[in-house]
């Protein structure tokens, strides 16, 4: 997969100021007010920064936490995990392998089959229908 780099700058010009803070700057958008939350459409999430395919919506389930939750990924290769130990936690942090942008953090309370949580912002996500 051809990575996608670019300057600061050039992000800052190509997302919106919340997506950029989330995607860019690591930060997490508060519970229960992101825009699929709540959503049932059937589709593709993909990353809001570069459009790869992240999450397909047969694989969202609601955890209750105020944040889309998965229990896979679309493609496994298509998320890096990387240990995240900021906040005086130990977490798995979440991002999109082909521009490195930050989406969540994964975590191991999620349902059958994979046992797997991936909790992702809605801001670094973009639905795309089936």
């Amino acid at each position: 997969m051809e990575k996608i780099e670019k300057s600061d700058e050039q992000w800052k010009q190509d997302l919106t100021p919340e997506q950029y803070k989330i995607l860019r700057e690591h930060g997490t958008e508060p519970a229960f007010t992101g825009i699929y939350n709540d959503e049932k459409a059937d589709g593709m999430y993909k990353c809001a920064a570069c459009g790869l395919e992240l999450f397909d919506s047969d694989t969202k389930f609601d955890s209750g936490t105020g944040w889309p939750s998965f229990w896979e990924p679309a493609e496994g290769s298509n998320v890096t995990l990387v240990e995240d130990n900021s906040l005086g936690m130990s977490r798995t942090e979440v991002n999109c392998a082909r521009c490195g942008s930050h989406l969540g953090h994964v975590f191991d309370d999620g349902p059958n089959p994979t046992g797997q949580r991936f909790c992702i912002n809605s801001a670094a996500l973009e639905l795309a229908g089936k």
